[in-house]
């Protein structure tokens, strides 16, 4: 990335916010870390991916597995039988997504309580200006 994106703070540059908030509100959505998650580990079929994933339903995964794929992260992978066998796997691209993601949990991890702290001091100091 470059400096002059951080020269002047003061200065807001929405075409380079635009593309990370775009993948920022896919990954941020419910349902996606849990199955870019899964698919790292391997290829499940959808009705794995649905039994192990709690309190999904057939719909959300669908939809979930549709935005992936329209985002090249998870492919779906059609094998000739009776019934149809579908699969999904990550892409190359949803592979490479992996480590920014565990440095994204990691930080959040390290982070959390601080943070959970520093809301709770800002809404009792809220509360008391009300």
């Amino acid at each position: 990335m470059s400096n002059r994106i951080f020269k002047d703070r003061q200065t807001h540059l929405p075409e380079f916010c635009r593309p990370t908030g775009d993948i920022l509100s896919r990954m941020g959505d419910k349902w996606s870390l849990s199955v870019l998650g899964r698919l790292y580990i391997r290829r499940w079929r959808f009705t794995e991916l649905q039994n192990d994933i709690d309190g999904i339903s057939q719909r959300m995964l669908t939809l979930t597995l549709r935005g992936l794929e329209r985002d090249g992260l998870a492919k779906r992978i059609v094998h000739p039988a009776v019934p149809p066998k579908v699969e999904y796997e990550l892409t190359e691209r949803g592979t490479s997504l992996i480590p920014t993601l565990r440095a994204l949990g990691n930080w959040a991890t390290a982070n959390h309580s601080d943070i959970e702290r520093s809301r709770q001091a800002f809404d009792a100091a809220a509360d008391v200006d009300n």
